[in-house]
């Protein structure tokens, strides 16, 4: 498997709000160190369109020069709640003219499951009309629980804490019932500086859309708040191993879970389980340090680590690593 670097939540001037066009979006995703971005208009896929005329492509080969994949999407913007609607057809347009009363956002989910795409819910604590997702998780594969820049002077520092909360609380019966939404984050940009910040970092054999959205699908993913910051995350029972979205069978042997990080100078790396905050680490002002925990299946369902800086902000989360 290799890891690469994606920002799934992204606008251009086809969107409301929007100042760059696809080429710069696609030259700043470049500088920031991305191997694929998603187009995600509000409510059009003429996006679909202009990308395409960069050479983009939504099957098995990436962009015209070959460093850049591009998803087709949507951010489907309904009265009740936002959701992203990944890897979907050319020109494939998703209705957005409805809320939560009105009973019909499963057959829309199903049109984009059809075309083996993901829903993401996007955003779902955004403090402004419409924006708070107002819709069960269920039917949505994936959650954004980190949207824009981690930092205390926007409102997304408490929308991106409470939804990280809330899709944390949830994970220990979800993965008990053996079927949870992993965690994904995004830049959400519109302006010039904001792409990538955040983004979701996938293990994937090789870089297409096809392996892309299932490592998105199946958790095998982090998130990271720049291309700087690195996150290595496992877990091993004598000679068995499992990695980030991946299941351990200790066969009642301890598990040892070994955490890697690098770019964090100062930060705190912490453990979480079902029970909550698990195990806590200051790493060196270096930045770079290994972080080992060992724990037990009985007592853990789940293994899922944070890494923060200094100041308390965010630099990387964790999808779960399961254990039985």
């Amino acid at each position: 498997m290799n890891w690469y670097r994606g920002d799934c939540h992204v606008h251009s001037v086809l969107s409301h709000g929007g100042e760059l066009t696809p080429e710069q979006l696609a030259a700043d995703a470049r500088a920031a160190g991305l191997d694929f971005v998603a187009t995600t208009e509000h409510n059009t896929v003429a996006g679909h369109a202009a990308w395409a005329e960069l050479g983009a492509s939504n099957g098995d080969s990436d962009t015209g020069d070959g460093d850049l994949l591009v998803l087709f999407g949507q951010e489907v913007v309904t009265h009740t709640g936002h959701w992203l609607a990944l890897g979907l057809e050319p020109g494939q347009l998703i209705d957005g003219g409805y809320g939560v009363r009105d009973e019909v956002l499963d057959r829309h989910l199903a049109a984009v499951h059809r075309v083996g795409g993901l829903c993401v819910a996007a955003h779902p604590h955004a403090p402004y009309p419409s924006g708070t997702f107002m819709y069960p998780y269920e039917g949505f594969d994936v959650v954004e629980v980190w949207n824009g820049p981690w930092t205390s002077d926007v409102p997304w520092q408490a929308d991106n804490e409470a939804a990280l909360a809330e899709w944390g609380r949830s994970l220990a019966a979800d993965v008990h019932r053996g079927r949870w939404r992993p965690a994904i984050g995004n830049s959400d940009t519109h302006l010039a500086g904001q792409i990538g910040i955040a983004h979701t970092v996938v293990a994937t054999a090789e870089l297409t859309a096809a392996t892309i959205l299932d490592g998105i699908r199946t958790g095998r993913s982090w998130i990271a708040g720049s291309a700087e910051v690195w996150l290595d995350f496992n877990a091993a029972a004598g000679p068995r191993h499992a990695g980030i979205g991946e299941l351990l069978d200790t066969e009642g042997a301890p598990a040892v879970i070994r955490a890697q990080v690098r770019g964090v100078p100062g930060g705190t790396v912490t453990v979480h389980t079902e029970r909550g905050l698990a195990h806590r680490a200051t790493l060196p002002a270096s930045g770079s340090d290994v972080v080992l925990w060992q724990t037990a299946a009985a007592e853990s369902g789940f293994v899922r680590v944070e890494v923060r800086h200094a100041d308390g902000q965010m630099a990387a989360l964790s999808n779960p690593i399961t254990l039985v």
